[in-house]
């Protein structure tokens, strides 16, 4: 299903889109297309992208092509998806130590389409955190793990 959705090839297109997606959510979809869980997330952005159209704008990233995005925020699970408004970083509390990106798969696509709608509700409200609705069991769990210089 990654082939229904944009993909963004180069770290002046994931820019030009940061700065240029207004009034919207945009999701960029950190992985792999050769994935399967990958696979799996894409078959739910893809589902839900008509859907949120007014709302988000949903793009993937190979994360073997843009290093510099992948370093910058410290991708080391894929798939993993980041979420902005008006060029913002948009943090979600999940519950977990890692605001800033979601790690894995949704369970389901209403997860995905309640999760936008917070995050959309709450940008539109000036708020750059917002708490996750997903029920804590569908957020997968994992170890951050550490590595200092």
């Amino acid at each position: 299903m990654s082939f229904l959705l944009p993909k963004l090839t180069s770290k002046r297109d994931v820019d030009q889109v940061i700065k240029s997606t207004a009034e919207k959510v945009l999701v960029l979809r950190f992985g792999r297309d050769e994935d399967s869980v990958c696979l799996q997330l894409d078959d739910i952005l893809a589902k839900t992208s008509h859907d949120l159209s007014k709302m988000a704008a949903i793009y993937l990233v190979d994360v073997d092509k843009m290093p510099v995005y992948t370093q910058y925020f410290d991708i080391s699970y894929i798939p993993s998806t980041v979420f902005f408004f008006n060029g913002q970083h948009m943090k979600v509390d999940y519950g977990s130590p890692d605001h800033t990106k979601f790690v894995g798969s949704f369970k389901t696509k209403q997860d995905f389409i309640d999760l936008i709608e917070v995050i959309y509700r709450g940008a539109m409200r000036g708020k750059l955190i917002v708490q996750s609705p997903i029920d804590p069991k569908n957020i997968p769990k994992y170890d951050l793990l550490y590595q200092g210089i």
